[in-house]
């Protein structure tokens, strides 16, 4: 007698995933995390999507959505989250971090009093014993904030295995955080860019797990961080370029028509960034135009401008009306509240065009920025901009003494990833090499890729999902109460 064959169910692992903002609704809902998730996770996302715009990203599936609520700041949460970022840039010391120190407080009135008074006591206590002691305080108050209380009843009906935050810098997500892991839920993030450990703050709340792009950022973070145990920080690559490797390519033809560009002449991508950190950026426009119009960069070539998605492009209006050839290729993002970089939203198109971009420009000009990594993996060229226009620069340094020394950035420098151009003459001349010579340089941008993204783009999504699922497994409050971080423990008390 036959028995018959069954087939086990396997339950999906339920993951509670904090955007809160448009990056991170880019790398897990327009990318291939939806695909790689299938039907081995249901997912409950907690973002600021309106109403009017969830359409977007609703793929028709089980997706519980909820509102993402970031908590409002008390004059004591202020005080201690801008003490502890300041003591743990002033323990820490790296030449990013330095710079960010230096950057003059913004606010007024007694916000601005208590922005220069966390710098003041922040140099006063920096020390790692004092860094965590203040992160207990800080996770000691922020416990019991209204919004942890919301988020825990929330958490309570959901019923997530893990929760898993997109971006480790916004104090947001510490209510969340805080509930959940009072409720015994595992947490995890992740490292939102490859600058962020050196030159940015103390990581926002006390995540028992953290997902890196490579054994380099997993050193980075064991040497800043030296209570997070090795067995915490996993490897997956960085979601943020799986488009790359999965979004549809047109032909040369079809997108040089879709931006008005002519396919029998040179494409060079200018991407800007943000005005806080470029403000030359249309100046250096105008001299790579400039050169062009004057025959001194050969060929013809014709430059696409890139605006950064989180703002629009009014401070290229006049460069445009001189030089009315420049092509504009504005990102396909929509502001949602004026003036808040992190609630501008993504549409579904764009990651396909940026890697159309990529795919099909002969080089890159930037400043300093990740998109040397967007166009190395499409093996093409970047020339960076050293040089200031201004004279003083706006930085307290030269540009080049500045993003170039940055300790993220350092590796491009060694290995020879890209051309620096620190005048305007160089500007030219390394635009002439690399549209004279593409593949200068390729065997060393390949190996920057490599020891930037361990996980290679297109496999860092299913990374995710195999690594949320392992730490779903591993996640009973059990199996966790002996290694939970301190900051972890003060806010369950």
């Amino acid at each position: 007698m036959h028995r018959p064959v069954t087939t086990a169910v396997v339950p999906r692992v339920r993951v509670a995933l904090l955007l809160p903002d448009g990056v991170g609704i880019r790398n897990f809902l327009l990318g291939p995390f939806r695909q790689e998730s299938g039907d081995r996770l249901s997912l409950v996302v907690f973002d600021r999507v309106p109403d009017a715009f969830r359409h977007l990203y609703d793929a028709g599936d089980e997706t519980e959505w909820l509102p993402y609520e970031a908590y409002r700041d008390t004059a004591a949460l202020y005080l201690l989250r801008n003490t502890v970022s300041y003591a743990h840039m002033f323990s820490i010391q790296t030449w990013g971090m330095r710079c960010v120190r230096a950057i003059p407080v913004g606010g007024r009135g007694a916000r601005r009093v208590a922005a220069e008074a966390s710098r003041v006591l922040g140099r006063l206590v920096a020390g790692v014993g004092a860094v965590r002691w203040l992160d207990r305080k800080f996770a000691a108050v922020a416990a019991r904030l209204p919004e942890t209380a919301r988020y825990r009843e929330v958490l309570q009906r959901t019923r997530p295995d893990v929760l898993l935050s997109s971006n480790q810098r916004p104090t947001g997500v510490l209510p969340a955080v805080l509930a959940a892991q009072s409720l015994g839920i595992p947490t995890a993030t992740c490292i939102f860019s490859w600058d962020n450990l050196t030159s940015k703050g103390r990581i926002a709340a006390p995540f028992d797990h953290y997902f890196v792009w490579s054994e380099l950022m997993k050193r980075e973070l064991r040497t800043f961080y030296p209570e997070v145990p090795a067995e915490r920080i996993h490897i997956v690559g960085s979601p943020q370029f799986d488009p790359h490797a999965h979004a549809p390519l047109l032909s040369k033809a079809e997108f040089f028509a879709r931006i008005g560009a002519d396919p029998a002449r040179p494409l060079i991508c200018f991407s800007a960034g943000d005005p806080s950190c470029t403000p030359e950026d249309a100046d250096h426009l105008e001299i790579l135009l400039q050169s062009i119009r004057d025959g001194r960069i050969h060929g013809r070539p014709q430059v696409a401008l890139r605006p950064t998605p989180t703002v629009d492009g009014r401070r290229f209006a006049r460069v445009r009306e001189r030089y009315p050839e420049v092509l504009y290729a504005q990102p396909a993002w929509t502001p949602v509240t004026e003036g808040d970089w992190s609630h501008v939203l993504p549409q579904p198109q764009d990651p396909v065009l940026l890697a159309n971009l990529a795919h099909h420009s002969d080089l890159n000009v930037s400043v300093a920025s990740t998109m040397t990594l967007d166009f190395a993996i499409h093996h093409r060229p970047v020339v960076n901009i050293a040089f200031d226009v201004a004279s003083p620069p706006p930085f307290p340094y030269r540009l080049w003494d500045y993003y170039y020394q940055f300790e993220h950035y350092r590796p491009v420098i060694e290995l020879q990833a890209a051309l620096f151009a620190r005048s305007k003459d160089e500007l030219t001349a390394h635009v002439n090499t690399y549209l004279a010579n593409p593949g200068l340089h390729a065997e060393n941008r390949k190996r920057l890729l490599d020891l930037q993204l361990s996980v290679p783009p297109g496999q860092s999504s299913r990374r995710v999902v195999d690594t949320l699922i392992e730490i779903a497994g591993a996640g009973t409050t059990a199996a966790r109460a002996s290694n939970v971080p301190a900051m972890a423990a003060a806010a369950a008390s």
